[in-house]
């Protein structure tokens, strides 16, 4: 038996003048009546008009033709659509894809007919999928056929894949094609298909009987469904604006929805039964069951006379599991965004089903518009009882588009558009670049110029290293910015979550251990145990916002550990032993303990935080909200003028749109700098001559330099590298490195030890006796002490008593400490 065909595309030959009027018939349709009209055809009953409709889309696939193919120059140069100017299509789609072997059958402009090519690369087998846009309908005048597939879109979905296999059944494949195991059983589906017919004929002696015979009973025709080998996903028109989803409402139901947010959940791919299939136990007769939902009835008996009359209980239908056809189905969740939630609710969600090659399209922490079909939940037996009148709500989707993707996609759109790799070039040759681009960030804040670089540093990144016995060197820059209130630490970190592809913005205050890593949920469907990614798994490859990090509690700060270092989450909870990724940069924002920073008092004082999570960040900056006439005259002409004209002031320069600072970014991370063998020696003396500066001056309340600055060093340095598209780290970029290590160092210090040179003698009698105490609590691994030990140490180095008392009652006042009722014994309460 030949195992392959070869046919030649005709597309000289496909004019479906009377082929594809056998197709209809053969899908149920009738000849039309009328002429190919616009919005003025009559129609006398529902089943006319799907008939006709079909016809009207037969037509519409034959000739439309894109007038942005045949024009290329009418593509869109915007950063948010393809570089070849096509609309971004469902998932998954090869829409815009060239096929390998067209025909000579082309228009007037030279171009082939678009969904021409797409169904004959559904015929080679090529694609599996036929994405159908709104607008290509509204372009054809077909704008009353395109409301109705609008307002009706389950049913229309159906029609759409009958004017495709009208359409498909008239093409042959444009080169040899093996035989698969569903041809084969199509063909002999068929056969005995006719073979059944032949004996109603027969039976009832007549061709016009037997037809009707056959006809009795549904579930024995081949339903055109098994036969499909794509996936018909509908685009929605470019003008729909997409529905916040606690807009969605009753009126709704069955139409096609479009909505925006962040996928929360998603399930596994599971099969689900399309098609099912059974064999008669005693005749061998096979019967077809679609499954149109997610719940169905089987068949038990067969529908022949001499079956049910049989005597020895024959006639039963055996299901014929390995022959049901199956489609791949996966559910997820998605919620409200943060900008879409009202003050005082909280933020909807939305379950979506998705079928066929929309499954695994998204990933937990996605944002993401999808378009479907609203439907509500139905349900039997005791659980419709329990739920009474009340009933849940899914969308069905058809089209999927990534509005926040991650750097690779962006990567792989740059590649395709010059317009945009002309751009950055351009960017890249100004000179400063590096300054250009951090002030770009936020221009409506003023002031903060090394806190932009910082963040423009964690934007780009380093490389991640993996070594040969598998260790993970992150490549991720944390950063975390301390001060009082009111000095815009809340507003960069909401800027960078809207820059970063995948960011994600939470409070610690607001989010649990469990709300920040992973939660162990129980799927209502299945029943089954699953995991539900929390705000750091969510923002995997890309930048977490924390908020109020100083709130969190300190059983849920644990949990950041593990992340900030092996970014990974590992879960032990019910049964569920595995570890999650969660390789994302850290931003934080800390407001001091008492509401204002006390200098006299360490980092790890002032916010409350352990020193050996403070040690994971790269960079920690304070901003201070000190006076200064100079600077507060120049922030508030500065605030004034925003506030006056909704833009910042002029910077001398055409700052960075978002759009563009994101293409750079995504443009700078494919490069992977390494340090030169000549500068490894450069890298050493800085971080050597860091740790004897740290050790002289060890009495400021500052960071202590570690193994981790060493690497912080290397990542900002690479980090520098990328933004100048080099491979290599040069001197400049580990001085500009060091330099912003030390400011974010000095920072720490008060301005009035003029830079950090004083020495413990200079400093006032209050602060030395504070640090007597502390030095003395911590020699003995205790937070409780004698006073009268202390005092003695006090009055042996020079202070008098008076001295010591004030000191004494000054930081109890700020409750450092507290003295119990006897004035004996001195307890930290930090």
């Amino acid at each position: 038996m030949a195992t392959e065909l070869a046919y030649r595309l005709p597309f000289d030959s496909l004019n479906l003048g009377s082929n594809p009027q056998q197709s209809l018939r053969a899908l149920g349709g009738s000849q039309p009546s009328d002429s190919r009209g616009g919005a003025g055809r009559s129609r006398s009953s529902p089943a006319n008009t799907y008939s006709t409709d079909v016809e009207v889309l037969v037509h519409f696939f034959q000739t439309f033709v894109d007038d942005r193919e045949a024009n290329p120059s009418l593509g869109s140069d915007s950063l948010d659509r393809d570089a070849d100017g096509t609309r971004h299509t469902a998932a998954g789609s090869e829409a815009a894809e060239e096929p390998a072997a067209l025909g000579e059958r082309q228009n007037l402009r030279g171009v082939a007919p678009k969904y021409l090519r797409h169904l004959q690369k559904i015929v080679d087998r090529d694609s599996k999928i036929l994405a159908v846009e709104l607008d290509d309908l509204f372009t054809a005048h077909e704008e009353t056929l395109a409301m109705r597939i609008q307002l009706n879109t389950k049913r229309y979905i159906e029609i759409l894949s009958q004017a495709a296999d009208a359409i498909i059944a008239t093409l042959r494949p444009s080169r040899l094609l093996a035989l698969d195991t569903l041809d084969l059983l199509m063909q002999q589906r068929e056969q005995n298909e006719q073979e059944n017919r032949l004996e109603d004929q027969e039976l009832f002696g007549n061709a016009g009987a037997g037809a009707g015979a056959a006809d009795e009973d549904p579930y024995k025709r081949i339903p055109p469904l098994l036969a499909r080998r794509y996936q018909v996903q509908l685009v929605p028109a470019s003008e729909d604006k997409p529905f916040r989803i606690r807009d969605v409402r009753a009126e709704h139901v069955g139409r096609l929805v479009q909505v925006s947010g962040i996928v929360t959940r998603v399930l596994d791919v599971r099969p689900l039964v399309q098609v099912a299939i059974y064999v008669c136990d005693a005749c061998g007769t096979e019967y077809y069951q679609p499954i149109p939902g997610r719940q169905y009835m089987p068949l038990f008996f067969c529908s022949k006379q001499e079956c049910m009359r049989s005597a020895t209980g024959g006639g039963r239908l055996i299901p014929q599991y390995r022959a049901f056809k199956y489609s791949k189905f996966q559910e997820i969740r998605i919620q409200e965004p943060a900008h879409d939630v009202p003050v005082g609710s909280i933020p909807r969600t939305l379950t979506v089903l998705l079928q066929g090659e929309l499954s695994n399209a998204c990933a937990a922490g996605d944002h993401i518009t999808v378009a479907g079909i609203f439907l509500p939940t139905l349900v039997s037996g005791f659980r419709a009882f329990k739920q009474g009148l009340l009933s849940d709500t899914y969308l069905e989707a058809t089209f999927i588009r990534q509005q926040k993707r991650d750097y690779k996609d962006y990567q792989r759109e740059i590649a395709r558009n010059q317009l945009i790799q002309a751009r950055i070039a351009e960017l890249a040759s100004t000179a400063g670049v590096y300054d250009r681009l951090a002030r770009s960030i936020a221009p409506e804040i003023y002031g903060h110029e090394d806190v932009k670089k910082a963040l423009l540093l964690q934007l780009v990144g380093a490389p991640t290293r993996e070594l040969a016995d598998g260790m993970r060197l992150r490549g991720d820059i944390h950063v975390c910015l301390m001060g009082d209130p009111g000095v815009a630490k809340s507003q960069l970190l909401r800027y960078i979550c809207n820059v970063a592809p995948r960011g994600v913005y939470t409070t610690g205050k607001g989010s649990s251990g469990v709300g920040l890593t992973a939660a162990v949920l129980r799927d209502s469907n299945t029943g089954d145990v699953t995991l539900e990614g929390g705000a750091l798994v969510m923002a995997d490859c890309g930048i977490a916002c924390i908020d109020e990090f100083d709130k969190m509690d300190e059983i849920d700060r644990t949990y950041i550990h593990e992340v900030m270092e092996q970014q990974t989450v590992s879960i032990a909870k019910a049964g569920i032993t595995t570890s999650l990724n969660a390789r994302a940069a850290v931003l934080a924002a800390a407001n001091p303990v008492q509401g204002r920073y006390n200098r006299r008092r360490s980092a790890a004082e002032n916010i409350n935080m352990p020193a050996a999570l403070l040690s994971r960040f790269d960079l920690l900056f304070l901003m201070l909200d000190a006076p200064d006439q100079d600077k507060d005259l120049a922030l508030a002409r500065h605030v004034t003028y925003v506030h006056r004209t909704g833009e910042a002031p002029e910077l001398g320069f055409e700052p960075a749109s978002p759009d563009l600072l994101r293409a750079y970014v995504a443009q700078a991370r494919q490069c992977v700098p390494v340090v030169p063998s000549e500068l490894t020696a450069y890298v050493v003396e800085h971080y050597v001559a860091l740790r004897a500066d740290d050790k002289q001056r060890r009495w400021l309340p500052r960071g202590h330099t570690t193994a981790r600055t060493l690497l912080s060093i290397l990542r900002l340095a690479q980090a520098l590298a990328r933004l100048r598209f080099s491979n290599l780290v040069s001197r400049e970029d580990i001085d500009e490195a060091v330099r912003l290590l030390n400011c974010s160092k000095a920072s720490l210090d008060d301005p009035s030890e003029a830079g950090g040179h004083r020495n413990l003698h200079e400093l006032d009698a209050t602060t030395r006796i504070y640090l007597l105490i502390r030095d003395h609590a911590a020699d003995r691994g205790e937070r409780s002490v004698p006073i009268a030990d202390i005092l003695e140490q006090a009055l042996q180095q020079g202070f008098t008593s008076q001295q010591f008392y004030t000191a004494l009652s000054e930081y109890e006042d700020i409750n450092i400490w507290s003295v119990d009722s006897n004035r004996t014994r001195i307890t930290f309460t930090v």
